[in-house]
């Protein structure tokens, strides 16, 4: 037979696919080289064209003479190869032959993609909660991760709540992201898993690993009232004290002997109890008389002072007697924050097993500044923030108004104590303050003198640096051990 009657009979491209499919990820710019290679290839490169071959399972049967590209439009997502090939069909016979073929570029996210789009990508989460009515504990440990950068390995922060959630793609960045947090609170944790998908030809799994962390519902300068078993624990001591600090453990004194007690994490979750008062159920008082009686714990000293409430100075001659451990700061005609034990109403078992003969009227807590206040208008520094993924549902107006009133408090805090400030980072302010405040500022401080304020200095603040790598690039800072305090 001659050529052309060989051709007709005989079709040598049998069996080789004339359309075919590729996958292509719009993200990455990328193309699956199957089963599970996604590769980078430019239009009309060799890279490209050797991917396109290995598209075709019958090439292995015939001989491949020739391969190149047939020009098109780059938007028309199609991809035409021009092929020669030759195959042996009689004794000493040898027949060529061109033919095209067509490649859809059907679109397809790679896995690499599809982890960071998809919300559902994390295998370990840490769910932290605290149980209290305001948010002043989680503002400070949001500013002790900020410090030492321990928020670096999250993908993603969520804002709940009780708390925060923080996600990873590692189990083991979920760890020590616990280890951390187990440093500087005391908590109890409990870990869970999930699990999401097995092979059973491997024997692997893919687990999804959740850490529920709950902090301990005790904050700096509540009042506490410790059941009888704790209290004999601690070396008998009276069971109505106040917590002065928060580190790895819970640290309460008793403002009338300045007694103090460590309460350990294992000892408080073997007897858990709630806090008697909170910052928020304060009283502003009005110092008369300071007289110091004897002890003295560093910068604590016990004092007999005597009090009226702010409110009812020129009104009544209500006063209170009070011993309390800031006989060191205070003086006659400052202001102070406490407790008014005597007139409130306490739904406690071990404050009702108290004897009501020995139990004071106040117990102070801390110094204010309310002429300060009148008349500080802005603030020279700033504190930075974390990336947080608000929760689906908008707060209401009444939960913002108190969300933004736990910061100011917390700034506040900031502002009035020095030890408290020395654990985490100040940065500059970027917009100084305007005139009109700095005027009014000027104006007041003939009429009010706070000479003993704690002002915040320039050598401690930080430049505000914002660098392209990121919004929550800190600085380096060295670790300040168990003594850190938690508000």
């Amino acid at each position: 037979m001659c050529i052309n009657c060989i051709r007709n009979q005989v079709d040598i491209t049998e069996g080789i696919p004339k359309h075919a499919t590729i996958c292509f990820c719009r993200n990455c710019e990328r193309y699956l080289q199957p089963p599970m290679l996604w590769v980078a290839c430019q239009l009309e490169s060799r890279e490209l064209l050797a991917l396109c071959l290995k598209k075709l399972k019958g090439l292995n049967k015939v001989r491949l003479v020739d391969a190149g590209f047939i020009w098109t439009e780059p938007h028309s997502k199609r991809i035409k190869l021009k092929l020669t090939i030759q195959k042996e069909v009689f004794t000493s016979t040898i027949l060529q032959q061109i033919f095209e073929v067509e490649f859809v570029i059907s679109h397809q996210q790679c896995d690499d993609c599809a982890k960071v789009m998809a919300q559902n990508t994390w295998k370990a989460m840490v769910q932290v909660r605290q149980k209290v009515d305001h948010k002043r504990t989680f503002l400070y440990l949001e500013q002790l991760i900020i410090k030492h950068s321990a928020h670096k390995d999250t993908i993603n922060i969520k804002e709940c709540k009780d708390g925060l959630d923080f996600y990873y793609a590692s189990r083991s960045h979920a760890l020590k992201m616990v280890e951390f947090l187990s440093a500087i609170t005391p908590l109890k944790s409990k870990a869970s898993e999930q699990l999401i998908s097995t092979d059973i030809h491997s024997g692997t799994s893919n687990y999804k690993f959740s850490y529920s962390i709950e902090l301990v519902p005790i904050c700096k300068d509540d009042l506490l009232c410790l059941p009888s078993k704790i209290a004999k624990t601690l070396g008998n001591i009276n069971p109505l004290v106040i917590c002065y600090r928060i580190g790895n453990s819970v640290h309460a004194m008793d403002v009338n002997t300045l007694a103090v007690a460590e309460i350990s994490t294992q000892t408080y979750w073997r007897t858990p109890f709630q806090a008697l008062a909170s910052v928020k159920q304060l009283t502003e008082y009005y110092v008369l008389d300071v007289e110091p009686c004897g002890p003295v714990r560093g910068k604590y000293v016990l004092a007999d002072i005597q009090v009226a409430k702010a409110q009812d100075v020129g009104r009544n001659d209500t006063t209170f007697f009070a011993r309390s451990h800031l006989g060191g700061i205070l003086n006659p005609g400052d202001s102070v924050m406490g407790y008014d034990v005597g007139s409130s109403n306490f739904n406690n078992d071990a404050f009702d097993s108290l004897h009501r003969g020995s139990l004071p009227d106040v117990i102070l807590i801390k110094k204010a500044y309310p002429s300060h206040r009148k008349r500080n208008k802005g603030r020279n520094w700033e504190l930075r923030q974390l990336n947080k993924e608000e929760e689906d549902m908008a707060p209401r107006k009444q939960d913002k108004e108190r969300i933004e009133q736990d910061y100011e408090m917390f700034l506040r805090d900031l502002e009035e104590d020095a030890e408290l400030r020395s654990t985490v980072n100040l940065y500059k302010a970027d917009k100084p303050k305007k005139e009109g405040d700095l005027a009014m500022v000027e104006d007041s401080e003939s009429d009010y003198e706070d000479e003993d304020f704690p002002e915040i200095q320039l050598d401690e603040l930080l430049d505000n640096l914002k660098l392209d790598d990121g919004p929550d690039n800190e600085y380096d800072s060295a670790q300040d051990g168990d003594d850190m305090m938690m508000d």
